[in-house]
Formats: C-alpha cells, structure tokens, sequence
C-alpha cells in the first residue's frame, strides 16, 4: 500500500500526518483522503476536483503535473507527499 505524507500545514484537518492508501492512482488517493478527512476537501482540490495551485503532490520525489496528474499510477511501495505552501502576497 503506498504510504501517504501530509505536512504540517495540514495537521489541523486530519488525525495523522501519515496514512496508508489502498488506492492506484493519485485522483483516487485523494477521493480516499477526503472520505476519512472530510474537511481535506476544500484544502486540496477545487470545486472542479482540479488540485488547487498551492498543493503539490509527489509520487516518489516526483510532482505528478510533471506525470499524469491525477491519473498518474501508484504501485504499492510508492512514497506520497502531500504539501500545502502558505498563500499570501
């Protein structure tokens, strides 16, 4: 099962910073997420289901916009990180 990282940004909207996934694919992984932490929703993902700008998603080290994005594949001793920069100007 691919192990899922979220950071510190995200502690308050979730019970842990790591997580087991059983999806196969990123979209998938986050549909997951959202079902446990319902409150996940609004911070990852847009009303479309569009990753939001300010959340990066690595598959391995690597940013999935650089792959297949929410359909990119994961194998089960994939690593998942989860960051959510801070907003601001």
């Amino acid at each position: 099962m691919p192990q899922v990282k979220l950071d510190g940004m995200l502690r308050p909207f979730v019970s842990r910073l790591t997580v087991e996934a059983h999806a196969e694919s990123v979209g998938g992984l986050l549909d997951e997420l959202e079902g446990e932490f319902p409150k996940l929703r609004r911070r990852l993902r847009d009303e479309s289901g569009a990753v939001r700008p300010f959340v990066r998603v690595f598959v391995n080290g690597e940013d999935v916009r650089g792959l297949d994005g929410l359909q990119t594949r994961l194998a089960p001793k994939d690593q998942v990180d989860i960051l959510h920069s801070i907003q601001g100007g």
